[in-house]
């Protein structure tokens, strides 16, 4: 699907709101909306990956793989999850630009199909490979658990 000109330029400007509209004066580091919605609590970060989603349906409707996607919608949870830490979220917020990084990663599909395509393929497996193994982790600490338990309950 070939991809206009104007839905490259909308969504890099959504971007560019969401995580770099902001200078910092006396430093050259830029902010966007995103960071400060995030700074309300209970609400804020939701609503930032709410407007980030945005980014990531029309990636999907522009054309974009499912690996592709899966690594879009990483970004925005990272940013969502983090981002609801108290304190220590708001910093991340600000530094960790779920918006731009989607951008540019639809930006290289549109310029670098082939490339881009196997380097989220590769993304995607080992986040499959990360939670396969915490999932691993979980159940033999649960295990391990249990067993102290019942041989502490048991003498």
């Amino acid at each position: 699907m070939a991809v206009s000109p104007e839905d490259r330029k909308h969504l890099d400007r959504l971007a560019w709101l969401m995580d770099n509209c902001i200078p910092i004066p006396g430093l050259r580091y830029r902010i966007g909306l995103d960071g400060i919605v995030g700074l309300i609590p209970g609400v804020g970060d939701a609503l930032g990956a709410v407007i980030s989603s945005y980014i990531l349906s029309e990636s999907a409707r522009l054309g974009a793989p499912k690996s592709i996607l899966i690594k879009m919608a990483f970004n925005v949870a990272v940013d969502a999850v983090l981002g609801a830490i108290p304190l220590v979220g708001d910093f991340f917020d600000f530094t960790w630009k779920a918006n731009l990084r989607n951008v540019k990663l639809l930006h290289e599909y549109l310029d670098k199909p082939r490339k881009t395509v196997v380097v989220s393929r590769l993304f995607v497996a080992a986040l499959i490979a990360v939670v396969v193994l915490f999932v691993a982790f979980v159940i033999l600490f649960g295990v391990l658990l249990l067993r102290w338990l019942w041989l502490a309950a048991t003498g």
